[in-house]
């Protein structure tokens, strides 16, 4: 009775006589005085509740990883806490501490600019054109009205095989995307004329030492002539046509390269577009959109994070607030709400019934 009572203990030691037991049959101790030994019959008993620890991870680790990979790479030191989160636009690898401090404040911004319909008038009529004498010329169908809709943005090999299905040739799609940009230039007569408001916002941007980039699906030969003719000749810092990229709108590349270009992550630039597909290709490139409203109203561009009717109708103090690194803190704050709502883990399931409505 006295050997069953010693190892029912956890603790590894005997519940009455101590090291003192001796078995009585001959050659064998009940209890060893080495610990090492002592604890030699109650180890697989420590191993299972180890193993089961390790089976159940904490609900708060499992769900919201304490740390990243980015965190881990710019700050080692940096305690495993939720907030806050750190700053994306930051670069530890910067010397100049001012350098640095600027980069994550919300003055650092860079801003994208489409050409037609956002700095100058829009000729959507001239190209609409443009598609319908190409049609007629190469023994095509004439594109129906939705189908010029849906290819405004793209490129023009683009919008030939993936929308009008006229070919798959590479040779012939050059061909017809050169012979229809001819089209277009001819019908508009290289006359460009500012949108409202588009110059002196530019003229402000630049007072101001902001970045700025064109994006244009037109080939660069052309859109150098309209800058040329405008007048805005090196006010650029990047210029990006459809000989850089392989896609157009709605694919965020354009966007996307021109934010490399000019050397800001996506989330501190500023597309400035005329459509829907200008705001869901900014929007997937994780940049924030304003859309001008040139040839769409206002109600149909609400998915833009600004609308305007023209360009000065904004301050840079509006592009500072979109540059707020809003997007950096909002999904760590929404964390915090959500384990501050889980605190209350059983709500009350008591369901209040007023006796006159029930009966």
């Amino acid at each position: 009775m006295v050997e069953s009572i010693g190892p029912t203990s956890l603790l590894g030691h005997n519940l009455i006589l101590g090291n003192y037991l001796k078995d009585c049959r001959p050659k064998r101790v009940a209890m060893s005085p080495n610990p090492l030994l002592r604890f030699r019959a109650f180890r697989p008993i420590k191993a299972q509740a180890m193993e089961l620890t390790k089976e159940v991870p904490s609900f708060r680790e499992d769900r919201f990883p304490k740390s990243s990979s980015y965190e881990t790479e710019t700050s080692p030191d940096r305690k495993d806490t939720l907030w806050p989160p750190n700053n994306k636009a930051d670069n530890p690898s910067l010397h100049n501490p001012l350098l640095r401090q600027e980069r994550m404040g919300c003055g650092w911004l860079g801003a994208i600019f489409e050409w037609e319909g956002v700095l100058i008038e829009d000729s959507t009529d001239y190209e609409k054109q443009s598609w319908l004498v190409l049609s007629e010329e190469e023994g095509k169908s004439p594109p129906p009205a939705f189908l010029l809709r849906r290819i405004e943005g793209m490129k023009n090999e683009q919008a030939m095989s993936e929308v009008l299905c006229w070919s798959r040739d590479p040779s012939q799609l050059k061909r017809m995307s050169l012979r229809k940009e001819q089209i277009y230039q001819a019908l508009q007569g290289g006359i460009y004329r500012f949108h409202d408001g588009s110059k002196e916002f530019i003229n402000v941007l630049t007072r101001y030492n902001i970045p700025m980039a064109l994006v244009s699906t037109r080939p660069r030969n052309n859109l150098e002539e309209a800058v040329s003719a405008v007048g805005i000749n090196g006010v650029f810092n990047v210029v990006v046509t459809a000989e850089d990229v392989f896609r157009g709108k709605p694919d965020p590349e354009m966007f996307a390269y021109a934010a490399q270009l000019l050397q800001f992550i996506p989330e501190r630039c500023i597309v400035f577009g005329n459509s829907n597909l200008s705001v869901e290709a900014a929007h997937e490139a994780k940049m924030k959109c304003v859309a001008v409203a040139s040839k769409h109203p206002v109600y149909e561009l609400t998915a833009a994070d600004l609308v305007v009717r023209s360009l000065d109708e904004l301050s840079v103090v509006d592009l500072k607030n979109l540059a707020d690194i809003e997007s950096e803190f909002g999904a760590e704050a929404e964390v915090e709400m959500e384990l501050e709502e889980e605190d209350d883990a059983y709500p009350s399931s008591r369901v209040a019934v007023d006796d006159h409505d029930f009966w």
